[in-house]
């Protein structure tokens, strides 16, 4: 290699003299013209590199580093864990000389900065394309990360509409613990209707679902991506440690690993806050806002008049509600852009069915309707599961046989069929009420419960797939809304197959 002297004093010569050829330069320093001809191209000084010294333990992994450098794109960290678990017994130090050497691309950092307990969180989504059940499909993944503890919510969805957006955020509230009392987002439609500095408006929308939840909106200007470098930067562990490379068997699959995913980023150290998030949530937790006793329903929910047949009509398809709701009017929306939800007027989940591909599918939950053996029970048999199942209500049983005597096998029967659509507890008072106003129908009941009470429906897909929501002081909620268990999500894959997005429902017919 030509010395750092002798490529100053050929770029010298030739600067002073450029008609001088590289045979008399050659002659002057003592060194071949092919020497003064590769000086002379050369952009810059000549500088010294290291040969690689061989490493018994990094020799093998060398063409599988390559592949995760190149074309996997993994980060450093995750090339590190992928080795050490293929038998890799060698230092880091060695792993990150080899890593030097190629090509990586370096992350965009981010200024961070720091907000105390309770006080602001940060919200956003990536669209990604991923491998589910051997087809390349583009999934979303959402982002809520509370700023103090850095303790972070994904979520997954095949929409980035304002439904799933608006779904995405209250998961992050739930299984954080609360509201905080900011949330710090982007200037997406969905948030802000125009983002410009001298006539900026929110969507409003939006800020009706900000007062419905309690916080304040807040954005990052545009070109300002530093402001919510929290929730850009953990997108980078995101991609590198769990999308790449990745592939998963259906979309419930990957909705599982991501919880996973996340439950492992909760509870492990964090460079910055020098603990994990999961034990600094509480502080958290601390400051947060109470959640509403309901979930957001906003103007664009459409709603759905069931028919007689328990029957509602959604996208050129009809699917089933529970029997106590034919002929009223329901709620649906669209979860995770693929399951159809339907709520009561009271707004509780009443029906949860994955969406059929085929138009005009008939999807059926047989539980939804009535047994019809229980129509055919004598008036002593009713009496009889009557008084089993309540048994300090001998009075109301009287008075109702009493003002109903002519059909009164048919409101008692009404009675049994709905009881056990809520809680023994929760009807019990529906019953005394009957006593308190004198009146003895099934129509009364089911009234006053629909109006006052949310329906004990067993469903097998809530809101949420996280386990073990810890409930905050003061919370008002009920946080097994947004549950669903491991056995729930082995029985929803088996019943409900969702193989290369090709959805199968429960029962389909013409």
């Amino acid at each position: 290699m030509i010395a750092m002297e002798d490529w100053v004093t050929i770029k010298t010569l030739k600067s002073k003299n450029p008609k001088m050829s590289y045979r008399e330069i050659a002659r002057l320093i003592g060194v071949s013209h092919h020497t003064v001809r590769t000086a002379l191209e050369r952009d810059g000084p000549p500088s010294y590199q290291r040969a690689a010294a061989p490493n018994p333990h990094l020799d093998p992994f060398r063409e599988v580093i390559f592949e995760m450098v190149n074309l996997k794109r993994f980060r450093g960290s995750r090339i590190l864990e992928e080795i050490r678990s293929k038998g890799y017994a060698g230092g880091k130090t060695a792993v990150y000389r080899l890593l030097s050497q190629l090509k990586i691309e370096s992350a965009k950092e981010y200024t961070p900065y720091e907000t105390p307990p309770g006080k602001q969180s940060q919200f956003d989504w990536s669209p990604y394309t991923v491998l589910i059940g051997g087809m390349l499909t583009q999934v979303v993944v959402f982002s809520y990360i509370n700023g103090f503890s850095r303790f972070q919510v994904f979520d997954g969805s095949l929409s980035q509409d304002q439904g799933a957006v608006f779904e995405a955020m209250e998961n992050g509230f739930a299984q954080s613990g609360g509201v905080p009392h900011r949330v710090q987002t982007d200037n997406a439609k969905v948030f802000v209707k125009n983002a410009s500095r001298t006539n900026f408006q929110w969507n409003e929308r939006y800020l009706h679902f900000c007062g419905h939840y309690g916080f304040e909106p807040s954005r990052s200007l545009p070109g300002h991506p530093w402001s919510k470098g929290k929730v850009e930067k953990p997108f980078q562990y995101l991609e590198t440690h769990f999308i790449a490379g990745a592939s998963f068997v259906d979309l419930l699959d990957f909705l599982t690993k991501t919880k996973e995913f996340q439950c492992k980023v909760n509870n492990r150290v964090h460079a910055t806050i020098k603990t994990t998030p999961e034990e600094l949530i509480t502080k958290d937790r601390e400051a947060f806002s109470a959640l509403p006793a309901t979930r957001y329903v906003g103007a664009k929910e459409e709603t759905r008049k069931v028919t007689s047949d328990c029957l509602i009509s959604y996208n050129g398809s009809r699917y089933s509600v529970p029997w106590p709701f034919a002929t009223k009017h329901v709620w649906v929306r669209l979860s995770k852009g693929y399951l159809l939800e339907v709520y009561s007027q009271a707004n509780a989940l009443v029906a949860s069915h994955k969406l059929s591909m085929k138009t005009g599918a008939v999807v059926i939950e047989k539980s939804h309707y009535r047994t019809p053996a229980s129509n055919s029970a004598s008036i002593q048999r009713l009496r009889l599961l009557f008084r089993e199942r309540f048994p300090n209500h001998d009075l109301f049983l009287e008075k109702l046989l009493a003002q109903k005597r002519i059909n009164s096998r048919y409101h008692l029967n009404e009675i049994l069929q709905i009881a056990h659509l809520y809680n023994h507890g929760d009807f019990a008072l529906a019953l005394d009420a009957c006593l308190e106003y004198n009146v003895f129908s099934v129509r009364f009941i089911s009234g006053f419960l629909e109006k006052n009470f949310q329906q004990a429906f067993d469903l097998s897909r809530k809101l949420s797939l996280q386990e073990g929501i810890p409930v905050a002081a003061g919370l008002q909620r009920n946080l097994a809304e947004y549950r669903i268990s491991t056995d729930d999500i082995a029985q929803t894959q088996h019943e409900l197959p969702f193989t290369n997005l090709s959805i199968t429902p429960a029962t389909e017919g013409a």
